[in-house]
């Protein structure tokens, strides 16, 4: 069999197993986020964090719920890392410096997952299970709460309360995404992933010393860290890492959990609005920009050039032959077009053109299908810029879902536009007219500019993978990655939930003939262009410096 054939009969098992989950699990999330009744064990929770799940909140309030709770979140995590040397279950490993404490909190409870250390050589079974893991679930529940108040805004009327969101993170995080983890972790241990605790021991002698391993809590870590669009690896080498993802079939679930809940959040918007139509048009968007992608991705690393190419059958630098090159690119699509931070391959490794394809997906700012909550509120901001378009071409008040789209409306959507390529660009920039960032850089020229460029576009967009070759344990990098995810994961969300408010204040607009039907085809192919067009206008040059630069000099 040939590897490109290979490559796309695994594509085609994932399409036939996200379509299978498609309808139940988004229906099953649209009940979860409707449901007036609280299980015993939520309430348990509510009491001991003294709230009080039936009270509606407007904006102002479900905001501060999701900065208090991620504040707390941050400076717990950052305390855990520092007293790591005298926790139990530390495996002999010290502290952690304060810098690169706070890059990891900020990264965790961003849902970013960016690592600038090696996993198995800096925490512990407590700091990954009692500290990473938690983040894991809880980060991913809030996206999807933010996600939910969004459509709750779309969805309401004459009134500003958009949910509480203290139900909203319990609920995602017991009812959807335990549930899935349990039975995930157990498909991964059968597949070879490992689950316990054990320590550092010995397995060898080799002439450079003798080789140690850490056993951990790896398959539920994993699991959680692809569903939740998380990314962060127990291992340095993350889901290259057999102990990760032993083999074809384990890689192949692997893409499922990371894409099957933004996926099938669509559908859950498309029942909370009383319209799958429209969920079917975001699904239709964000799936025709991800087959894209994929088939560009493949395209790029089978047709290398070159005798080495042609004796490898693609560029199989820095990739798994467990894997070979199909597995890797849609791996390394699904990742960078979500925010997980996992990788199978190095995308450093990748052609000049590979390298571009996993930069412009997470500028896109990944809404194909993007991150767990983050990738439908991301593309519905789209959605509303595109309305806003045709609006004005046609000469009309634009309306979204019997909304209009006004002066207030379309200002908090820029403004959520324009905070991550703000990040990106300037602290890429300032890397570079600063002297000691860039000795950081392991290549010259393009490629060491895409090194940094990704850098940050990784962190500000909560992806988290790393291009591999830039040496970001500094406190440059990580005190400004550090900043770039927090930025980039909060102050949109401002933006969000201000619109959401916005819009459930507001009395429905009555469908008329001139009413742009934002359910069919044609809607769905002005929002794929107005993505490609935003995203083009805003980070072409930066791309043109790096990996188009590389790849045409190839």
């Amino acid at each position: 069999m040939s590897p490109v054939f290979a490559g796309a009969l695994q594509l085609l098992a994932l399409l036939v197993a996200l379509g299978l989950s498609y309808r139940p699990l988004g229906d099953r999330m649209a009940r979860v986020y409707s449901s007036e009744k609280h299980y015993k064990p939520e309430k348990w929770i509510y009491k001991a964090i003294g709230a009080n799940p039936s009270v509606e909140m407007r904006w102002p309030a479900y905001l501060r719920g999701v900065l208090a709770f991620s504040a707390v979140s941050v400076l717990f995590l950052y305390l855990l890392q520092r007293a790591q040397g005298s926790l139990p279950g530390s495996l002999g490993f010290v502290s952690i410096d304060p810098d690169q404490a706070f890059n990891t909190a900020a990264s965790f409870v961003a849902n970013t997952n960016w690592q600038s250390y090696y996993g198995e050589q800096a925490m512990g079974h407590v700091v990954q299970t009692g500290g990473l893991a938690v983040q894991n679930f809880v980060s991913a529940a809030v996206g999807m709460a933010v996600a939910v108040a969004l459509v709750r805004g779309f969805a309401r009327s004459r009134t500003g309360e958009l949910g509480n969101f203290w139900a909203d993170l319990v609920r995602g995080v017991v009812r959807v995404l335990l549930p899935i983890s349990v039975i995930g972790a157990l498909v991964l241990v059968a597949c070879g992933a490992i689950q316990n605790f054990s320590g550092i021991h010995e397995v060898g002698q080799f002439a450079g010393g003798a080789q140690q391993w850490n056993g951990g809590a790896v398959a539920s870590q994993e699991v959680i860290k692809e569903l939740g669009t998380n990314g962060g690896g127990y291992f340095n080498a993350n889901s290259a890492h057999p102990f990760e993802n032993p083999n074809g079939l384990s890689n192949l679930f692997e893409v499922y959990l990371i894409l099957v809940i933004p996926l099938a959040l669509t559908r859950t918007f498309g029942r909370m609005v009383g319209s799958l139509k429209q969920g079917y048009a975001i699904l239709g968007t964000m799936a025709a920009i991800w087959l894209c992608f994929t088939a560009l991705m493949m395209g790029t690393e089978f047709a290398g050039r070159g005798p080495a190419f042609e004796l490898a059958g693609g560029a199989m630098e820095g990739k798994e032959a467990r894997f070979g090159i199909g597995a890797s690119a849609i791996f390394s699509v699904a990742t960078t077009l979500t925010s997980t931070g996992a990788v199978n391959s190095f995308h450093s490794s990748n052609t000049g053109f590979g390298g571009g394809i996993d930069l412009l997906g997470m500028q896109l700012g990944e809404i194909a299908p993007g991150g767990v909550g983050s990738g439908l509120y991301g593309m519905l901001i789209m959605a509303v810029i595109a309305v806003f378009i045709a609006g004005l071409m046609v000469g009309r008040t634009p309306e979204y879902l019997g909304r209009k789209i006004g002066i207030r409306e379309i200002k908090f959507a820029a403004c959520y536009l324009l905070v991550t390529p703000a990040l990106v660009l300037g602290f890429t920039a300032a890397s570079f007219v600063l002297e000691t960032p860039s000795h950081s850089m392991t290549n010259s020229g393009a490629h060491g500019f895409s090194e940094i460029l990704y850098a940050y576009t990784s962190g500000a967009n909560n992806n988290g993978s790393a291009f591999a070759g830039l040496n970001a344990d500094t406190q440059w990098f990580n005190s400004t990655i550090g900043i770039a995810m927090l930025l980039g994961r909060f102050l949109p969300m401002v933006f969000v939930l201000a619109l959401a408010g916005s819009l459930a204040e507001q009395t429905p607009v009555p469908e008329t003939a001139g009413t742009l039907r934002t359910e069919k085809p044609l809607f769905a192919g002005l929002l794929v262009g107005t993505i490609m067009i935003i995203t083009g206008l805003t980070y072409f040059p930066a791309l043109a410096l790096g990996p188009l630069a590389e790849g045409l000099a190839a």
